[in-house]
């Protein structure tokens, strides 16, 4: 029982955290750590985001069918957003294939602290030396994103392969240097999470599915921390859309920097 109630603890904090650019796994990694929850395979931390992903695909499931018939009716500007989704998505799905291994001997809490403070400092400076484009009255405008601003926020969602870097935080700021809005690069990073964690959660499943007994609680914990997830992350996907049609991202760079110290210090 104890099990299933950390496993709902790290659900919750997993879909507060995901979308925001305060890093998802570095704070499972260091609440992981700090409840003592056993998920030696990491199969836990990787499944639990699909109950986040689950939560976009929802928020967005009808502008995702518009999507889909203007992509299927070959509507210019539907079919150029799917190109940059896909493009946005490669250089990252790759390299994190590819360095699987290397990338997981850095996920310990002094790693996830290092890349806070200084993702944190990142954000600040570019919300204090760069004019983002100014947000317009209908939305994000996602159907306007151009092949080269997908490309290189594709390059930016490769750091979040990082732990504590965040890849929301990559993206969205990757984006704002492109010249997006907050609202429409917010808007864009949601997206791009449903191909890149629907990814990592079936090949972690599929590599690391006999040691799913390793995970306390087992096949239920998951559920139930995906459950949580799920709810969560609805609340934080609404809250974060409409905070940033008003305001710039320095309130998460404070957080990073003050978490950061505050694991920092206690490490040593």
């Amino acid at each position: 029982m104890l099990e299933i109630l950390q496993a709902i603890i790290l659900g919750i904090i997993e879909g507060l955290t995901e979308f925001l650019p305060i890093s998802s796994t570095g704070h499972l990694i260091v609440s992981e750590e700090l409840m003592n929850y056993k998920d030696t395979a990491e199969i836990f931390a990787v499944v639990i985001q699909s109950g986040a992903i689950l939560a976009v695909i929802w928020f967005y499931r009808h502008d995702l069918m518009q999507k889909v018939r203007g992509l299927i009716a070959q509507d210019p500007k539907v079919v150029r957003f799917w190109q940059a989704w896909v493009i946005a998505t490669i250089p990252a799905g790759l390299a994190g294939f590819i360095f699987q291994d290397q990338i997981s001997k850095y996920a310990v809490s002094k790693t996830v602290a290092i890349a806070l403070i200084i993702g944190g400092i990142v954000i600040w400076l570019i919300e204090t030396f760069h004019k983002a484009a100014k947000v317009k009255a209908i939305g994000a405008n996602l159907d306007s994103i151009k092949l080269t601003q997908a490309t290189k926020i594709g390059l930016f969602q490769m750091l979040a392969l990082i732990p504590g870097v965040s890849r929301s935080g990559a993206t969205i700021m990757g984006g704002l240097l492109t010249g997006m809005d907050r609202v429409t690069a917010t808007a864009f990073s949601f997206y791009l999470s449903i191909p890149i964690l629907v990814a990592a959660g079936i090949y972690q499943m599929a590599t690391g599915y006999d040691e799913l007994d390793t995970v306390a609680g087992g096949g239920l914990a998951i559920l139930a921390g995906a459950a949580a997830a799920f709810i969560t992350a609805l609340v934080a996907i609404k809250w974060l859309l409409k905070y940033v049609s008003h305001h710039d991202f320095k309130l998460f760079a404070y957080y990073r920097i003050i978490l950061g110290a505050i694991i920092l210090l206690a490490l040593v």
